[in-house]
C-alpha cells in the first residue's frame, strides 16, 4: 500500500443501533437483536468498500444502542471525534423518531427498518423517514421485500444492495470534502468546462479551488525543484517501457530530429514529476530546501491548460496526464491521479466521481464521432454486428486517456477489466504499457511538439459514460449513459481511424438503449450529450452515480438506468410522482449540500 496523499485521516462509516426505550421487559428483550444488526452491516461493509489506498473501508458502531436522546448525543459525539460522515442507523422495531434520528446536518444518512412482523421496525422507518423529511434532513430509506423471522442473520440480498449502493456514494461524498481542485493554467480554447466554477465546487462538493500559471512548472525545472534521483529513474524507466511511434503525422519540415526527441523525453518526464508534486506535495522536496513546494495542494483532482498557449512553444501534457491517470508508473503500481487534459474541471469532477465510487482509473476522451451502422457500411464495407450492431460511438483524445483504458487487464474468465491498482498484477501493468505506442505530437495542433498515447480499448467491458455540465438558472445536471466497449476488426477500424487524428488512443463505445428519449438511438446519445468530453468508467456505475448525485443535490437530465435501481433520499417521493421532475424539484429545494451556490 502507498503512503496516505491527502491531508487528515479517511472518513469513517458510523452505524446507529436504534431501539425501543421502554425499559422493564420491551428494551432488553431486543439489546442483543438490534446491536447484531449493528454489526452484521459493519461486516458487510468492511468485507466489501475500500479507501482509495485498498485499505477497507472504516466503521464506527456507537458505545450502546440508542433509545432516548441522551444516547443519541453521545452518539453524535463519539462520531465527531472518530471523523465520521456517512451514517446508517439501523433498528429491528419502533423507537422514538426525532429523539433517535441522526440530527447532524453535515452527514450524509441512511435508515435500515428490519422488515419482520414481531416488532414494528416499518413503522419506525416510516416515522423518522418523515421526521428528517420535515426537518429538511434527507436520508435514504433501505426495507427489505420479505418478511423476514426475528432470528435472521443473513441481511437480504436487496437490503444488501441499497447498504453498498449507499455507503459508496455517501463515502465518495465525505472523500471529497475538505480537498481541492487544482487548476495549472487557466480557460483552455474556450471551453466552458475549463472556466472553473470554484462555487460548483465550493458548495456541491465542499471541495477548495487552487490555481498555479502553468509558468510554474518552467520555474521548478530551471530551479531544479524536483527530486533528482527520482527523475534519472523516472526518464531511464520511460526509455525502456514507453516505446516512441514512428512520425506518421508531421510533413518532414515539421518532425523532429532524434536530439529533439530525447529533449522533449527529459522534458515531459520531469513535467510529470513537478504536476504530481503540485498535487500532492513531495516531502524529499524539504530535504532539498523547499520546504513550500514540498506541501503540494491537497488536490484530489486536477486539469492541466496546455492549449494553446503552452502547446504552441512546450511539449504537450499528453504524457503527464495519461501516465498520472493510469494505475503504474517508475515507482510501480499504484492509485491514480485524476488530471483533466485542457483544465476541463467539470469532466475532471465527473471522472472524480467515476473513481471514487469504483477505485478504478478512468479514460477522459472526446466524444467524437457518431458513426451509424449506415455509415460504417458505406465507408468501410463493413456491417456492424453484436453490441455495434445499431451503431458506436468514437471516443478519442489527444493523449489523456488512461493506459488502463487499453483493456489489457483481465479477469478470471480472461475478460478484460480496469481493476483497481491493489489487484493489478505487473503483468498487466506492463500489458497496458505495451499496448501503448507513444506517437510524435501533430505539431500543427501542437507546434511544441511531445507524444500522445496510441492504443486501442479492447471490446467487451461494460462501461459508464459520464458527464457534468453547469446549465445557468439550474446549476449543475449530471448525465450518464451505460453501455459497453465494442471490437471492430482491423480493416474497420483502421479506415475509420485514419479519417480523424490516427496518433490518438481511440474507444469505441456501444450504448445500451432503451428505445425512448435521449436513448431512442445510438445517434440520440450522442445528440443529447451536453459537452465535447465525456468521463468512462469500467463497470455498469449509472446507479451509483445517481445516488451520489443525490446527495449532492445535482439532478441527473439523462440516464439509461432502470427506474427500479434509482435509489434517492425517501423524501424525493414527496416531490411528485415523476422520477426525473421530482429529483429537479427536490434539488432545487433543498439546494447544494454545503451552502447556497
Amino acid at each position: 500500500m502507498e503512503v496516505h496523499r491527502f491531508q487528515g485521516e479517511w472518513p469513517k462509516i458510523g452505524i446507529r443501533p436504534t431501539i425501543d426505550g421502554r425499559m422493564g421487559g420491551v428494551r432488553e428483550s431486543l439489546e442483543k437483536q438490534t446491536m447484531d444488526m449493528a454489526k452484521s452491516v459493519v461486516k458487510l461493509l468492511t468485507k466489501t468498500l475500500k479507501y482509495p489506498d485498498g485499505k477497507p473501508v472504516a466503521c464506527v458502531i456507537a458505545d450502546s444502542t440508542i433509545g432516548r436522546v441522551t444516547e443519541s448525543a453521545a452518539c453524535a459525539e463519539k462520531f465527531r471525534r472518530e471523523n465520521v460522515a456517512v451514517t446508517i442507523t439501523v433498528t429491528p422495531c419502533w423507537c422514538y423518531g426525532s429523539e433517535t434520528m441522526d440530527m447532524d446536518p453535515h452527514t450524509v444518512k441512511a435508515v435500515w427498518g428490519f422488515n419482520g412482523t414481531e416488532r414494528p421496525g416499518a413503522v419506525y422507518l416510516a416515522a423518522v423517514l418523515a421526521a428528517h423529511a420535515q426537518k429538511g434532513l434527507p436520508a435514504f430509506g433501505i426495507y427489505g421485500h420479505e418478511v423476514q423471522d426475528a432470528d435472521a442473520k443473513d441481511i437480504p440480498a436487496d437490503v444488501r444492495e441499497k447498504l453498498l449502493r449507499f455507503a459508496r456514494a455517501g463515502m465518495a461524498v465525505a472523500l471529497m470534502r475538505g480537498k481541492s481542485y487544482l487548476s495549472i493554467g487557466a480557460v483552455c480554447m474556450g471551453i466552458a468546462g475549463s472556466i472553473v466554477d470554484p462555487d460548483f465546487f465550493e458548495n456541491y462538493l465542499g471541495m477548495r479551488c487552487e490555481g498555479v500559471d502553468e509558468v510554474e512548472i518552467i520555474r521548478r525545472m530551471e530551479d531544479g525543484i524536483y527530486d533528482k534521483d527520482e527523475y534519472k529513474k523516472a526518464l531511464a524507466w520511460a526509455k525502456k517501457n514507453c516505446k516512441q511511434g514512428e512520425d506518421i503525422i508531421n510533413r518532414k519540415d515539421l518532425a523532429k530530429t532524434k536530439a529533439e526527441h530525447e529533449k522533449d523525453w527529459e522534458f515531459i518526464v520531469k513535467m510529470t514529476l513537478i504536476v504530481r508534486d503540485l498535487m500532492v506535495g513531495n516531502p524529499k522536496l524539504k530535504a532539498l530546501g523547499f520546504g513550500e513546494e514540498a506541501l503540494g495542494h491537497n488536490a484530489i483532482a486536477a486539469g492541466f491548460q496546455g492549449q494553446r498557449q503552452w502547446t504552441d512553444f512546450y511539449p504537450n501534457g499528453d504524457f503527464t496526464e495519461a501516465l498520472l491517470n493510469s494505475s503504474y508508473d517508475w515507482s510501480g503500481i499504484r492509485a491514480p491521479f485524476i488530471l483533466a487534459t485542457e483544465n476541463d474541471s467539470l469532466n475532471g469532477a465527473a471522472m472524480l466521481f467515476g473513481y471514487l465510487l469504483t477505485n478504478t482509473a478512468q479514460i477522459f476522451a472526446d466524444v467524437r464521432t457518431y458513426w451509424s451502422p449506415e455509415a460504417v457500411l458505406r465507408v468501410a464495407g463493413k456491417k456492424l454486428t453484436g453490441k455495434a450492431e445499431k451503431g458506436i460511438i468514437h471516443l478519442i483524445n489527444s493523449g489523456a486517456a488512461t493506459l488502463d483504458g487499453s483493456g489489457q487487464q483481465s479477469d478470471k474468465k480472461g475478460k478484460p477489466v480496469m481493476k483497481p491498482f491493489w489487484e493489478i498484477t505487473k503483468d498487466e501493468a506492463q500489458a497496458c504499457l505495451d499496448a501503448t505506442t507513444w506517437m510524435p505530437a501533430n505539431r500543427e495542433y501542437f507546434r511544441g511538439g511531445g507524444y500522445s498515447s496510441k492504443f486501442l480499448t479492447k471490446g467487451g467491458m461494460p462501461c459508464t459514460m459520464m458527464r457534468l455540465n453547469i446549465v445557468k438558472g439550474v446549476g449543475p445536471v449530471l448525465q450518464l449513459a451505460e453501455g459497453w466497449t465494442v471490437d471492430l476488426d482491423e480493416k474497420t477500424f483502421r479506415i475509420l481511424d485514419d479519417r480523424t487524428d490516427k496518433g490518438w488512443p481511440t474507444t469505441w463505445f456501444a450504448p445500451r438503449l432503451t428505445g425512448k428519449g435521449p436513448f431512442k438511438d445510438v445517434y440520440s446519445v450522442m445528440n443529447n450529450w451536453g459537452a465535447n468530453h465525456g468521463a468512462i468508467s469500467y463497470g455498469h456505475i449509472g446507479a451509483d452515480l445517481i445516488t451520489l448525485a443525490s446527495m449532492l443535490r445535482i439532478p441527473v437530465c439523462m440516464h439509461n438506468v432502470e427506474e427500479d435501481d434509482i435509489f434517492r433520499p425517501a423524501s424525493w417521493n414527496a416531490f411528485g410522482m415523476d422520477k426525473e421532475g421530482s429529483d429537479y424539484r427536490a434539488c432545487r429545494t433543498y439546494g447544494p449540500l454545503y451552502g447556497k451556490y
